[in-house]
């Protein structure tokens, strides 16, 4: 089962983003691409064998994570949002990072900022979070409040991790106006 739902996920990120889901020579396993097939907020079941409402009671948090993950890095902000609200309260930081980030892509920075909060009151190392609080605090103008979550995530993985090189890339590029 959870090989199939990370298949079915990963194929769903792929089909959202125009992408192939597999490299050339990996079949994936016999996984279909029906996840692509889902919309409005809908989260593909392996189990079902279809689209359903998140709030199915068949599916596993993390089908209807790695669903509202891959929406979010199609840009399809409100059906993140929709998804991931269904296990929010679950309290998995994975899940709070994605909700701030969709929220903040569609303009709502404080919404977004609250959301990586509580990410990171629950796991203080969760260096994607702080990347992309670091990116919030730049939309918002406070460079020093970005450096700060930069030097954060340097004392968790390094300045070659690449939650480090993102947020450092970002800061340099608002100093540079770009």
């Amino acid at each position: 089962m959870r090989i199939t739902t990370i298949i079915g996920a990963g194929a769903l990120l792929m089909a959202l983003s125009g992408g192939s889901a597999f490299s050339a020579g990996d079949s994936g396993g016999g996984s279909s691409n029906a996840s692509s097939q889902c919309s409005n907020g809908k989260v593909y079941s392996e189990q079902m064998q279809k689209c359903v409402d998140a709030e199915e009671g068949r599916l596993s948090d993390d089908e209807i994570y790695e669903t509202g993950r891959a929406y979010a890095h199609a840009g399809r902000y409100g059906e993140a949002i929709t998804v991931l609200s269904t296990i929010a309260a679950n309290g998995d930081p994975r899940v709070l990072n994605y909700l701030g980030y969709s929220h903040r892509k569609q303009g709502r920075i404080a919404v977004g900022l609250g959301y990586y909060e509580e990410a990171l009151r629950l796991n203080p190392d969760f260096t994607l979070a702080r990347s992309y609080m670091g990116e919030a605090y730049l939309q918002l103008g406070d460079v020093d409040a970005a450096k700060a979550q930069l030097i954060e995530i340097a004392a968790r993985c390094g300045t070659g991790c690449d939650e480090y090189l993102a947020l450092d890339r970002e800061i340099g590029d608002h100093l540079k106006g770009i």
